[in-house]
């Protein structure tokens, strides 16, 4: 298998294959506007939709980059800063679900396109080229997604059975 292929099929895998690991995009499918914004009675821990929020910006910070388009990156102070939640409505939930699937299936159309040069070119403003870029978003995202997983049970939304 070549390193293309393992790549998208790790991309799908975060976001609507199931794999080792529940998709993103199951996991959320249920969760309400209420079970997105609690937190653990200590604080200790950040929310659904703050994970959430977190992905999304360091997803839709390198697309922007891949495509040259840095002014319109998000910004953030720092690492903490990443996990910040717009007005809390149900529909800036709704809104921060669809953009996130979106800039996530954006990204896979990347790789899917890309040729072999391409999947190891410089990306303006990164470190490292297409292919090592994508590999560790994928790897946070399965990180995190654990974490939404974690606190979907928590609270009992995590149904008995499931198919992963």
């Amino acid at each position: 298998m070549d390193v293309k292929t393992l790549l998208l099929q790790q991309w799908a895998s975060c976001l609507d294959e199931e794999d080792w690991f529940p998709p993103l995009e199951k996991v959320l499918e249920d969760i309400t506007f209420e079970q997105a914004i609690w937190k653990p009675a200590d604080g200790a821990m950040n929310s659904i939709w703050e994970l959430v929020c977190h992905l999304l910006f360091y997803e839709k910070r390198f697309l922007m980059r891949f495509l040259g388009e840095t002014a319109n990156e998000p910004q953030a102070e720092n690492n903490e800063s990443t996990f910040r939640l717009p007005t809390e409505t149900i529909e800036n939930w709704t809104e921060t679900k669809q953009e996130y699937f979106y800039v996530h299936r954006e990204l896979g159309k990347i790789l899917a396109k890309s040729e072999h040069e391409d999947l190891y070119r410089q990306v303006p403003r990164e470190d490292n080229s297409l292919v090592l870029e994508l590999k560790s978003l994928a790897m946070h995202d399965a990180y995190h997604i654990g974490q939404i997983v974690f606190l979907s049970k928590m609270q009992g939304a995590w149904p008995e059975k499931r198919s992963f």
